[in-house]
């Protein structure tokens, strides 16, 4: 801005004021017409709905080179007589809001740059001011440059550009609708008043507002200048290639030597034979130094006149001059307005869809305590039915999945299924008790070929192996998958570590480990027989020669299931890791990370916790009904007993007939004949057993092994309903964030619970708005556009 005054209207030369109504309507009637308008009012109305923040919406950008005359075009265009000042340049981007109103009124306001602390964006929002007439714009103007904190020498940190915004909003009966955006000047280098900074930032913003494929871009260059050397060319062809949203607006011709070679490669330019937009170009001459007192119509009328001079009245009519500008822009920003709203609208459409998406993203509303109570309870809804479905073995949801029947069943990929699970893990434990569940394995049936036992034939028979963990605390330690990190994120592990606080192995985990290594001590039944007589010799009541004291079968009993605590513990351990794996799946699929974890603190973690100490509670109390004295009604154990004593007599008369038995041969053929004097002779002195300790012993080990096997049996059926099914299993449901313990919560607890983050909170707030203004906008848009048909 070269000049140095405001130009005077012909209303300010008389004194009267300038009033909104009557300053340069029948000018600016050129820029549309009734048809226009309906097009601009769809823009218009989208704006006014705040959605020029969240959308590209159409404008008009005046930029160029600094001094290159854009404000003085932009003046023109509107007739606003901006304020001029020797050596003034634009500091800010400044929009020229043109709308169409019943009541006329000039409002100012800033919009400030989102990079500014936030006490200085309240600040800068606050500021607004309404305008009776023009003659205190420049004031205003200036006013706006200091709250801006630019031009201040006292100030240490002052800037001489900003990248605020300066609204100028218009409005009467007869005003267009249409903004258009003027911008600082492109800086080539830097100054004592013009920093690197400033040159950088200027070139961002003049970068940021022709970058939008909605902006009509009036480039203007002075043809003081070699038009080569102008930055805003490059600029304008890199955004926009083919030049198809470029205007090219040359000024200052009445610099240009008359008649010269640069006059005429300036001609050749406007008639876009050398730099090519698909929008052409356009010439104006504006007020020189020595007409800034001119009125609009005599600046019309004296550009009019030199355009009709020389080689410039050779120039089409429609390529220069103010009037013929406002004609073209308004056909351009009509052409340009009905290309770009059908895009327009599908952006409204996908930005509404995204930010829906967002929103519900964040969950539900819940502000007040009553909401996160909801908030949970849906949540502890959807946990509570998938628990109950998989206790009951009901895979229907879409949370299970498929089946993964290349993974072992009780591996990390089937958790989900946890009744399958559960079953396959206590089969392994019965399994377990079976194979490993006995101190000693005592060999009956290694029989010679003579029928007699032979330590050959204990050697060959197989011994029993330690069953193979393929459960979850084996996976877990092979592979470190990331269902494993969401446990141990939400999970507190610290009950089940190996460590106890003084930093020595727990007692209890070093017993589970030699369980696991664990295999029984192969014993002849004559060895086993010389174990149980020590025993015996050492138990010694009143009781007869021929009988043992009843004790001793708690002696055998309890020695001989030694491992069953360790074994089962191993069990719990395995059935307790399987819960963690499945309760973890199960938050992850109904609640976010964030509320998954804090509901895992709050309760989940404590009330596994729990679980899994009543599960070790139960067994303990097992255990020690297993240390009572022998009891047992059942008459499996008298069946098992009167067999093994049937099974002994069968294999000391089977040995007796085969000492009897001999060969001969008659007449060359093979006979067998039984001596039955020998197999008299062989029972009684084979069957009647004179050692009375010894007879009383092998009495006590058949009764301690048909006892065993009853208990046996017992002891894997109760540990599995009392322990795993009641403790583990089954109180899954109840006591894993459900309905009722959501009820039960305090205030507190729900609000640590199901809080938002404040920062959550604003940004639900920001998308609420958001989504208003697109929902508004899109029925603005859906009307609009019902009347351009």
């Amino acid at each position: 801005m070269v000049e140095t005054n405001v130009p005077p209207s012909k209303s300010q030369r008389t004194g009267s004021p300038v009033n909104v109504e009557n300053i340069t309507t029948s000018s600016l009637d050129a820029l549309q017409d009734a048809g226009q308008r309906k097009t601009l009012d769809v823009v218009d109305k989208l704006r006014r709905n705040g959605l020029s923040n969240v959308l590209q919406l159409p404008q008009v950008v005046v930029c160029g080179d600094q001094s290159s005359g854009k404000s003085s075009v932009l003046e023109a265009i509107t007739e606003i007589p901006f304020p001029r000042k020797e050596n003034l340049c634009t500091r800010f981007a400044t929009e020229i809001i043109l709308r169409r109103d019943h009541t006329a009124s000039i409002t100012t306001k800033i919009t400030p740059d989102k990079n500014r602390p936030e006490n200085e964006q309240v600040r800068l929002r606050s500021w607004s001011k309404t305008l009776e007439d023009f003659s205190i714009l420049p004031q205003l103007i200036e006013d706006a440059t200091k709250e801006m904190g630019l031009d201040q020498p006292e100030s240490a940190t002052t800037r001489a550009f900003a990248r605020d915004v300066l609204s100028i909003e218009i409005c009467g009966p007869d005003r267009p609708q249409l903004t258009l955006v003027d911008l600082p000047g492109l800086i080539h280098s830097e100054n004592k008043s013009q920093t690197k900074q400033d040159v950088k930032l200027i070139h961002s913003l003049v970068q940021d507002y022709i970058a939008n494929k909605r902006t009509i871009i009036l480039a203007v260059i002075s043809a003081k200048n070699d038009y080569a050397n102008q930055i805003i060319l490059d600029k304008c062809r890199k955004v926009d290639l083919n030049g198809t949203r470029t205007l090219g607006i040359i000024t200052k011709p009445d610099f240009l030597r008359e008649g010269s070679q640069n006059e005429q490669d300036w001609l050749d330019l406007a008639q876009n034979r050398d730099v090519y937009f698909e929008l052409g170009w356009h010439m104006l001459k504006n007020r020189g130094d020595d007409e800034h007192q001119l009125t609009f119509n005599e600046r019309n009328e004296a550009e009019l006149s030199f355009f009709s001079r020389g080689r410039y009245a050779q120039l089409p009519r429609d390529r220069v001059g103010i009037g013929s500008l406002r004609t073209r822009l308004s056909r351009l920003l009509n052409n340009h307005l009905k290309k770009e709203l059908p895009g327009l609208k599908k952006e409204l459409e996908q930005k509404l869809s995204e930010t829906k998406e967002l929103l519900s993203g964040l969950g539900p509303q819940r502000a007040t305590t009553t909401e996160q109570r909801q908030f949970l309870m849906g949540i502890s809804i959807h946990i509570h039915d998938i628990i109950k479905s998989a206790v009951s073995g009901h895979y229907e949801s879409t949370f299970f999945g498929g089946v993964k029947t290349k993974s072992p069943i009780d591996s990390i990929d089937n958790t989900k299924r946890l009744r399958a699970v559960a079953q396959y893990l206590n089969l392994q434990f019965a399994k377990d008790m079976r194979s490993r569940g006995h101190k000693f394995k005592i060999l009956e049936d290694c029989i010679g070929k003579k029928g007699e036992r032979t330590e050959e034939s204990v050697a060959r028979a197989e011994s029993p192996r330690p069953l193979q963990d393929s459960s979850f605390r084996g996976e877990k330690e092979k592979t470190k998958e990331p269902l494993k990190e969401t446990w141990e994120r939400f999970s507190d592990n610290s009950s089940k570590s190996d460590k106890n606080d003084a930093g020595e192995t727990d007692p209890m985990v070093r017993f589970r480990n030699e369980s696991d290594n664990h295999i029984p001590k192969s014993l002849t039944r004559h060895k086993a027989v010389e174990w149980v007589l020590k025993i015996l010799e050492r138990s010694r009541g009143r009781e007869l020669p021929g009988n043992f004291n009843p004790l001793l079968i708690n002696q055998l009993f309890w020695e001989q299931s030694e491992p069953w605590e360790a074994i089962a513990m191993t069990h719990i351990d395995r059935v307790y890791g399987a819960c963690n794996q499945f309760v973890s799946l199960v938050l992850e699929h109904c609640a976010d990370e964030d509320i998954a974890s804090r509901i895992w603190t709050l309760k989940i973690g404590e009330a596994l916790k729990q679980m899994y100490s009543n599960c070790c509670e139960e067994l303990k109390r097992i255990v020690a009904d297993k240390s009572l004295h022998p009891i047992t009604y059942n008459h499996y154990y008298k069946t098992t007993l009167q067999k093994k004593r049937q099974k002994r007599f069968q294999d000391s008369l089977m040995q007796a007939v085969n000492k009897a038995t001999n060969t001969g041969k008659d007449t060359g053929n093979l006979y067998t004949y039984a001596n039955f004097q020998a197999l008299k002779a062989n029972l009684e002195s084979d069957h009647l057993q004179l050692d009375m300790d010894h007879f009383s012993a092998e009495e006590a080990l058949d009764s301690q092994k048909a006892y065993f096997k009853d208990e046996q049996k017992y002891f894997i059926n109760v540990v599995a309903k009392q322990v795993i099914e009641r403790h583990l299993i089954n109180a899954l449901a109840d006591n894993i964030i459900s309905p009722l313990i959501v009820a039960g919560m305090s205030e507190e607890e729900v609000s640590f619970v199901a809080a938002q983050r404040p920062e959550v909170t604003e940004r639900r707030t920001y998308l609420e708005s958001q989504k208003k203004m697109l929902e508004s906008g899109q029925e603005t848009f859906r009307r609009a556009m019902g009347a351009l048909r």
